[in-house]
């Protein structure tokens, strides 16, 4: 149909040719011959009558009818001529022919003309005559010459369109019929016929072209088939469980894989819904697994779970190459059997959140829980205790005992927390020997102060390993939510700044959040920015007190003694700095800034007479014993030209309770450079006789709190102070100590401390700590055997 169309606009179009251009000519060919027939007619029609009418002119004049009637009837015969009207001038002859006037629409033209007669008298007119031309059709006005040459013009342009025709046919419907042939074969067979043309011209070009167009796309086909069937084997045989789903969500196909996992068969699956083979509860998150984001190579992710054809559900990781909003293309995907991996991501993170030795929540678990517990808490409108347990004195068990014994410990106390708490409390270990319990009640300070008070009696009962009874305690702090943090990080941080508290306070026992320890907190914070700028901008110094041998009342060392002069707020106590100092790990610098300056110091005082061998005893922390102290002190000493001897290192029974091996190393190694060691505050700790049995210690120094006791207004105290003191004299006499009282402030102190035998006193009943400015002109002054102690420098 088409190609007959194509025929039929051919004819049309020439046709149509002809009509506008070859008829339109030929009619005005037409037109202009039939003018020219007409013009030429009508001039001999005009001499024909003027040849005439000089006829009538004799015959008028005679009025001779019948000459008259044939003239006449000559005019008349004449084609051109439909009417002829005769008449003489005077009326006589008036002769029609025919006898009554043709229609005037039948009349093309009228010629009029004067019949002249030459009479004697000259020429006279004697009438008129008048014709009347006939219209003619326009084929009347044509002649056969040139109806002639009008039949071979046509004759010819109708050759010509009969060849157009057919060279239109032979040259482009022929083979554009052979075309669309071979198009419809291929279009219903899907064979790659070609068509059958050969030519020079542009449609052999095209058939050429179009043969050559069929055998590339033959070609092609040929490898996209084979391409489709290694696709698809591969898509089978792949050892993943690939599927492709419709816009619809419904599966298109499966690989062979997808059905020996599944145990699905293919007839089974096909046009279902993906989502009627995952489970319920995960409808959702498969239908939102858009919405989480598609990676930069197109690429969904979503866990669910999937029910197998028997019944069984495994865990699978489906991956989905989105297509675009709007698509209609299928889309693939791959589904992964995560449940191996699920299940061990859920054990990994049973472990990450669990402490190994205890099997309670660690740090981790516990900020977990806390988080979702203070959530809980405000929608059912309760309070959320947190209480933050430190064990007192683990450390010493884990130096000494061993860590394995400390372990066999954490793990005991442990199951006594558990042992005191309801089966909905959450109790962590935080790490090292701090535990935390959350309480969650209504009027959660109550019961958590309940469940301290239970936890540290539960403590208190020995625990017994390997034979041995270890006695353990533990320092609680409690804060609760709402009322005394906005957050989880602030009730953990509250918490663990109450128990710090207690354990300042005396330790065994439970704190309970307040203002004071905020204020507590925030005066720590200003000693250690105090501090930290004391170091950069010197304002640590060490004063000294003088060390009075009691028995001939001269000066025999110096103590140095730490303090800040702070230049808005004068000199602070420290008490204070030390212990902030220890804390936060800056006693190091602290000390060694001290110890240079009293070095310096007392080489200063070394150029006074009767001073050269006077010694200067030091105070040391225990996180300053290291095993570059003895160093540190060799190379100071060289530098101010200061002999060992005359150092004295003071030490706490805190340094001794260590127990360490680099601490006694530290020891061996001052007593070898020539240093002495003096045993500061004898008396107060746990075991201090067996100190100094086991320690290379020179010197006792008796706490100032028995010698104040000396001066009390109750007789048995006094006593029984004045007991003490004989006792330590007598016990370190014997052991080869030299003994020192401190805090002699009185005459009545004096004399009793005389009278025991005490060696040496120190106090402010001889001097108070001066700068070494002020010390250096009191030496310079008045002898000391009457020391004047101003009151402005207790």
């Amino acid at each position: 149909m088409r190609i007959r169309s194509v025929e039929s606009r051919f004819i049309a179009i020439v046709f149509g040719a002809l009509v506008a251009l070859v008829a339109p000519l030929f009619l005005l060919l037409f037109v202009l011959s039939s003018d020219r027939v007409a013009r030429e007619r009508l001039q001999d029609t005009e001499i024909l009558l003027k040849a005439n009418v000089q006829a009538l002119g004799k015959p008028l004049w005679d009025l001779d009818d019948d000459s008259t009637q044939q003239i006449v009837k000559a005019l008349q015969a004449d084609d051109e001529i439909g009417y002829v009207h005769v008449r003489d001038t005077s009326g006589t002859l008036d002769i029609r022919r025919p006898a009554s006037p043709p229609p005037v629409g039948s009349v093309q033209s009228k010629i009029t003309a004067d019949i002249l007669h030459q009479a004697r008298e000259g020429i006279r007119k004697v009438g008129e005559a008048e014709i009347w031309i006939a219209k003619r059709g326009a084929m009347s006005r044509i002649t056969r010459d040139e109806i002639a040459l009008f039949l071979i013009f046509l004759f010819s342009v109708g050759t010509l369109v009969v060849a157009a025709i057919i060279g239109n046919r032979m040259t482009i419907i022929r083979p554009l019929e052979r075309l669309t042939a071979a198009i419809e074969a291929t279009r219903r067979l899907g064979s790659r016929r070609h068509v059958e043309w050969t030519s020079s011209d542009e449609m052999g070009h095209l058939a050429r072209t179009f043969n050559e167009m069929q055998s590339r796309l033959e070609r092609e086909e040929n490898e996209l088939r084979l391409a489709h069937a290694r696709t698809t084997e591969i898509y089978n045989k792949t050892p993943a469980m690939l599927f492709t789903i419709d816009p619809d969500n419904r599966i298109a196909a499966v690989s062979d894989y997808w059905l020996v996992a599944t145990g699905y068969s293919r007839d089974a699956v096909i046009g279902r819904s993906f989502t009627e083979f995952v489970d319920a509860a995960d409808h959702l998150v498969y239908r939102d697994r858009r919405s989480g984001g598609v990676d930069d190579n197109g690429i969904c992710e979503v866990t669910v779970r999937f029910h197998r054809a028997d019944g069984s559900v495994m865990d699978v990781l489906v991956l989905e190459s989105c297509a675009s909003i709007g698509s209609t293309e299928p889309t693939l995907s791959v589904m992964t059997d995560v449940t191996g991996l699920k299940e061990a991501e859920s054990r990994n993170h049973r472990q990450a959140i669990t402490d190994h030795l205890t099997g309670l929540l660690n740090r981790q678990g516990f900020e977990s829980v806390l988080g979702s517990l203070i959530t809980k808490a405000d929608a059912e409108e309760q309070q959320l205790a947190c209480l933050f347990l430190d064990l007192d004195r683990f450390k010493w068990i884990n130096d000494n005992l061993g860590h394995a014994i400390g372990d066999q410990v954490l793990v005991e106390v442990a199951e006594r927390l558990r042992n005191q708490l309801r089966f909905n409390d959450i109790v962590a270990r935080l790490g090292g020997d701090e535990f935390a319990i959350l309480l969650t009640a209504q009027d959660a300070i109550q019961l958590a102060l309940d469940v301290s008070g239970r936890l540290c009696s539960a403590l208190k009962e020995p625990i017994i390993i390997n034979g041995s009874r270890l006695n353990v305690s533990a320092s609680v702090g409690v804060a609760v939510y709402p009322d005394h943090a906005a957050n989880a990080g602030d009730l953990l941080q509250k918490s663990d700044m109450a128990m710090y508290a207690r354990k300042r306070n005396g330790k065994n026992g439970t704190r309970l959040f307040d203002d004071e320890i905020v204020d507590i907190a925030r005066k720590r914070l200003e000693i250690e920015q105090c501090i930290e700028q004391a170091l950069r901008e010197d304002w640590l110094d060490a004063h000294l007190q003088p060390i009075i041998d009691l028995r001939s009342g001269r000066v025999s060392g110096f103590e140095a003694l730490l303090r800040l002069r702070h230049p808005q707020k004068g000199l602070l106590v420290p008490e204070d700095i030390i212990v902030v100092a220890e804390e936060n790990g800056s006693i190091g610098k602290v000390g060694d800034v001290i110890f240079e300056k009293s070095v310096r110091y007392l080489a200063d005082l070394s150029k006074i007479d009767g001073f050269s061998d006077s010694y200067l005893a030091v105070n040391f922390s225990p996180l300053q014993f290291d095993a570059a102290l003895p160093s540190r002190l060799a190379s100071l000493l060289l530098q101010y030209g200061v002999k060992p001897s005359r150092i004295v290192v003071e030490i706490t029974e805190a340094v001794l309770m260590l127990d360490n091996p680099a601490v006694r190393q530290v020891m061996d190694a001052l007593g070898a450079l020539g240093c002495r060691i003096a045993l500061d505050d004898f008396g107060t700790g746990y075991s201090s006789l067996s100190y100094l049995n086991s320690f290379p210690v020179d010197i006792v120094k008796v706490d100032q709190s028995f010698v104040r006791a000396l001066g009390t207004s109750a007789p048995e105290v006094a006593r029984k102070s004045r007991t003490l003191i004989e006792g330590i004299c007598m016990i370190a006499h014997q052991m080869g100590c030299t003994v020192v009282a401190e805090g002699v402030e009185t005459e009545h102190q004096l004399q009793v401390l005389n009278e025991i035998g005490i060696d040496f006193g120190q106090g402010y009943h001889f001097s108070a700590p001066l700068p070494v400015a002020s010390l250096i002109e009191r030496l310079r002054g008045p002898a000391w055997d009457k020391p004047a102690i101003r009151a402005g420098e207790r």
